[in-house]
């Protein structure tokens, strides 16, 4: 579903993306593991379109995005949807106007159906009635259940989610966790997280790829990346400072 091919990406000559190559299979879930600073949401911005690398290629679906004239890149991004990492819903909006949001931009539906289909949408969530609440009266589970909503309302190919369960205590991080599993098996998207939370990354992939110094180091299933004996790898999965990678890699 999702080829990236040699990519590179420097922000004022300061490298972040240095040769990265990566592929995603359609229907599964692949998480990007990394630390902190390594370049985990500049690559998802590549996928999106939103920038454009200095050189490299990424394919959606056999169509080269760096390759698009502005009006076929936005026809290409209704293949996307995204759950932001603060889940970025507007505050002068309710619930309901949060997740009708895309489609009254970008569908001609009648108000009584984008109606309908939020209120299905956000009870597939597990949030019922919740329509006329404002963001500022949600907890932050049910935050990422309405972004989580709003990501899906216009039936995309594939979902992008920026580390979904950052803030989110034990408990809520496996029912956001057990939500997405769910929602990925029912309707079979490709959905590429990004994420530093080594558990949740077990839990949610099909596959996972380490992210590191602008590289993927490995990419693999659960198994082939617990089974790896690599000194950086195995260090980022134990969470430990003591090893090859320094506090401040780590940290950066």
């Amino acid at each position: 579903m999702i080829e990236i091919v040699d990519l590179y990406k420097s922000f004022s000559g300061q490298p972040v993306l240095q040769g990265l190559s990566l592929r995603v299979a359609k229907g599964k879930t692949l998480v990007i593991l990394g630390g902190s600073g390594v370049g985990k949401s500049v690559l998802l911005k590549h996928i999106i379109g939103l920038l454009r690398p200095d050189s490299g290629h990424i394919y959606v679906d056999g169509q080269d995005m760096c390759c698009l004239r502005p009006w076929e890149l936005r026809e290409s991004r209704k293949k996307f949807g995204m759950l932001f990492q603060g889940s970025a819903l507007f505050d002068s909006m309710t619930v309901g106007e949060n997740v009708a949001f895309p489609l009254r931009e970008h569908s001609r539906m009648r108000e009584r159906e984008i109606q309908a289909r939020v209120k299905d949408l956000l009870a597939k969530v597990g949030l019922h009635g919740v329509e006329g609440k404002y963001a500022s009266e949600l907890s932050g589970g049910m935050r990422k259940r309405v972004g989580l909503a709003r990501a899906l309302i216009l039936e995309p190919e594939i979902v992008l989610f920026d580390e979904p369960t950052t803030g989110l205590d034990p408990i809520m991080r496996d029912v956001i966790n057990r939500l997405i599993l769910s929602t990925q098996k029912r309707l079979a998207l490709t959905f590429v997280i990004i994420s530093h939370d080594v558990k949740s990354a077990f839990q949610l992939a099909h596959g996972i790829a380490f992210l590191y110094k602008g590289k993927i180091m490995i990419q693999g299933s659960p198994e082939e990346i617990r089974a790896c004996r690599d000194p950086i790898l195995q260090q980022f999965l134990a969470g430990s400072a003591e090893g090859p990678m320094t506090a401040a890699e780590m940290e950066a």
